[in-house]
């Protein structure tokens, strides 16, 4: 048999040989990948400990504090905590009058915080040898404290009492402060006193005065005219009538149509008669009246009066010992049972000839025209009046008294609240609804105050209850004499009220607002001068 040549033996063998060791480098190459590949994809995980001892490290950054002090054997920490609860104990030491452990602990308190401060300047920890003393010695203090019953218990219980020891006291400072603001509200300025006292001298010296009074008879007409104007103020203040009146003629585009219907008692009718005599206010129409000159107004009549009779009465309002002078003075104010301040519910009767009046407050300041006041419909209603109920303070149950049988059934709590101080008023209305029996009714049933404490809003409340035409806000804007008011709100008010006891006439009136009052008030007139009135 013949062999074949070189080239012809078993080729294929070869070739798949080698086929074979490529298949398998390939293989072994491709799961190196896919390997190399799934762990690269696999998150990364932490354990337990690891993340703990992150958050624990981040702690640690935000706070001022090293890992030896948070070592359970860390020699600061053991100070530090000492110097905390000995800062407690000198504070209580102090309160209990022992000043001398007071002493000692604050002494021993320095010589801690020195050691901590040498240790680190150094920026090494503190060892236990170099400060055993210092912690023993203040370890003894606190003991001595302890000993004395300066524990968390009983400093609780001092503090505690402390607190209830200063609550005390402001509520005795409040209360004094508050008295006598309202003595503050209630005197009159020695300055005012004093133009009182002029003016009347002026008006029974000056025959002058009562001439051009005369002469001024001749406007009588007007008095009773009810197309033009008319304005009321009860007042026995001279200077804050006179910026009513003042502040009303400046801003009015038609003063002549403007008539002042003034009332005053017998003390101040000369003072008032002789100061709007002497002074021209852009043609507007003053009359000057007193009350006792109204023959109606009697103890029979009228149930303030009649109550002024009562001794228990005078008593409340005069001397506070019926309750041994727990009442507020507030409450106790003897101008609550004034007639100039209760004849705002008997104007038909003080002006029977007319059909319309604004009523004006005598601490309010006029700086719009109110003419637009009287073509106003008040809806069949008697009393026009800007309502104060955007605070739940100003509703009706928090003038009365609702546990008393006749409030709770006749008025509805959260009814809205208004205010005296710029009012219209329907007398038509008034007469035909008789007014003013309702609030005789009221007042009769309100001897014993037990249907309200003050005033004669809330009097006025239930008089006028379901008879009165909300105005808009911005006729009448209030709290000028207590508290503080919108800027924007005050420029575009038509009447703004200094109701409370900061009246601008006073050294207690807020001085921010008294510019508002001053401007109507001319200062360069004799009199004042003369009064030191500034």
């Amino acid at each position: 048999m013949r062999r074949r040549g070189p080239d012809f033996r078993r080729p294929a063998r070869r070739r798949l040989s080698n086929v074979f060791w490529l298949t398998l480098i390939g293989l072994l190459i491709l799961l190196f990948i896919v390997f190399l590949s799934r762990d690269s994809h696999q998150p990364t995980s932490r354990s337990p400990y690891t993340k703990k001892s992150f958050r624990h490290d981040r702690t640690i950054e935000g706070l001022n504090v090293t890992e030896e002090m948070l070592s359970p054997d860390s020699v600061a920490r053991q100070l530090n905590d000492q110097i905390s609860l000995a800062k407690a104990f000198v504070v209580i030491a102090k309160e209990s009058n022992n000043l001398q452990l007071a002493w000692e602990l604050s002494a021993q308190i320095r010589n801690s915080q020195i050691l901590l401060s040498n240790a680190a300047l150094r920026r090494t920890p503190l060892t236990t040898g170099e400060s055993e003393t210092t912690i023993r010695d203040m370890a003894l203090l606190l003991y001595q404290a302890q000993q004395l019953h300066y524990d968390s218990a009983t400093m609780i219980m001092r503090l505690k009492a402390k607190i209830q020891g200063l609550e005390e006291q402001m509520n005795s400072v409040n209360e004094k402060s508050s008295k006598f603001g309202q003595i503050a509200a209630e005197e009159v300025p020695k300055s005012l006193y004093c133009l009182g006292v002029r003016l009347t001298t002026e008006w029974f010296k000056n025959s002058n005065l009562q001439r051009i009074l005369h002469d001024k008879r001749q406007l009588a007409a007007k008095l009773e005219d009810n197309n033009l104007n008319h304005f009321c103020v009860f007042s026995d203040n001279v200077l804050a009538t006179s910026v009513v009146v003042n502040s009303t003629a400046l801003n009015s585009k038609d003063p002549g149509k403007v008539v002042f219907h003034l009332v005053t008692d017998e003390v101040n009718y000369a003072a008032m008669k002789a100061w709007f005599t002497m002074n021209s206010f852009r043609g507007v129409t003053v009359d000057v009246q007193k009350f006792e000159d109204f023959g109606w107004l009697n103890a029979s009549y009228v149930p303030v009066l009649k109550q002024l009779q009562d001794s228990e009465t005078q008593s409340y309002y005069f001397s506070g010992s019926i309750d041994d002078g727990r009442t507020p003075i507030k409450f106790r104010n003897p101008k609550y049972l004034s007639m100039l301040n209760h004849l705002r519910f008997y104007i038909p009767e003080v002006f029977p000839a007319l059909k319309k009046v604004v009523f004006l407050d005598d601490d309010i300041v006029v700086q719009k025209d109110l003419s637009p006041l009287f073509s106003i419909d008040l809806n069949s209603n008697v009393n026009g009046a800007v309502e104060t109920c955007m605070e739940t303070f100003h509703r009706y149950h928090k003038y009365l008294n609702y546990s008393h049988p006749l409030i709770r059934a006749h008025f509805d709590p959260d009814a809205c609240g208004w205010a005296f101080g710029m009012n219209v008023f329907d007398l038509v209305e008034w007469r035909k609804r008789d007014v003013t029996g309702i609030y005789h009714y009221w007042q009769e049933k309100n001897v014993d105050r037990t249907l309200w404490k003050l005033g004669t809003l809330p009097p006025g409340l239930l008089t006028f209850y379901g008879l009165t035409q909300p105005l808009d806000l911005s006729w009448h804007v209030l709290g000028l004499g207590y508290t503080n008011v919108d800027p924007h709100v005050i420029e575009n008010g038509a009447v703004l009220h200094f109701n409370g006891n900061s009246k601008p006439w006073l050294k207690i009136g807020m001085e921010k607002y008294k510019p508002l009052w001053d401007k109507y008030v001319d200062y360069g007139h004799p009199l004042l001068q003369q009064c030191n009135v500034h």
